[in-house]
């Protein structure tokens, strides 16, 4: 096999880098957000996308995030592939985490007083064993009010970082390929930026 390891991995070894992985854990965010960066769409297509798919991240509608983001993304001239990335904002850790949110806030904004405060656990077995019609009025009404305002919040957070990050990379790259053609010391007027008449 091509990548195969010299020699094998034992099993402390397996168990330490599932945990805490050599490359470090925040690699696959870096990762996400390098794929984001270089997507070749416009800075408002890119960042329409990445607030699509983290608008849906935040709604209780598991299975159902990526199809959301395309839908949204699509409606307003995002990019599908960035939407879909942005959707892993909802992952197995993040989850618990954003339910929660979304129920508390709900509560909250719908004026709901319950007798107890719901932890992450048992909000998740009421949503795997109660029926749809048990579920709307205690708990799906309320995460969906949570979601729809943490939602916009932060899509529209994201919005303006993705956008912002998206035109500085893009402006850093342009400029780089410039200098290695030679063009920025040639023409004066390019190393400032600007158009040539």
């Amino acid at each position: 096999m091509l990548f195969r390891r010299r020699k094998k991995a034992t099993w402390p070894d397996r168990l330490r880098e599932f945990f805490w992985p050599r490359k470090g854990l925040t690699r696959p965010a870096r990762y996400l957000a390098k794929r984001i960066l270089r997507l070749s769409a416009s800075p408002h297509a890119v960042a329409a996308g990445v607030a699509a798919g983290t608008f849906s991240a935040f709604t209780p509608l598991l299975g159902f995030h990526v199809i959301l983001a395309l839908a949204l993304a699509y409606l307003f001239a995002g990019n599908l592939l960035a939407a879909a990335l942005a959707t892993t904002i909802a992952n197995p850790v993040t989850i618990p985490l954003i339910a929660l949110a979304t129920f508390r806030l709900g509560e909250v904004l719908l004026g709901i007083q319950s007798a107890e405060a719901v932890t992450a656990a048992e909000l998740f077995h009421r949503l795997e064993h109660l029926q749809l019609s048990e579920l709307w009025q205690p708990v799906l009404k309320p995460m969906l009010a949570g979601a729809g305002l943490l939602g916009i919040t932060a899509a529209a957070l994201a919005y303006g970082a993705t956008r912002f990050a998206v035109r500085s990379f893009k402006a850093r790259r342009h400029a780089r390929l410039l200098e290695r053609a030679g063009l920025v010391s040639a023409h004066p007027v390019l190393s400032r930026g600007e158009k040539p008449l």
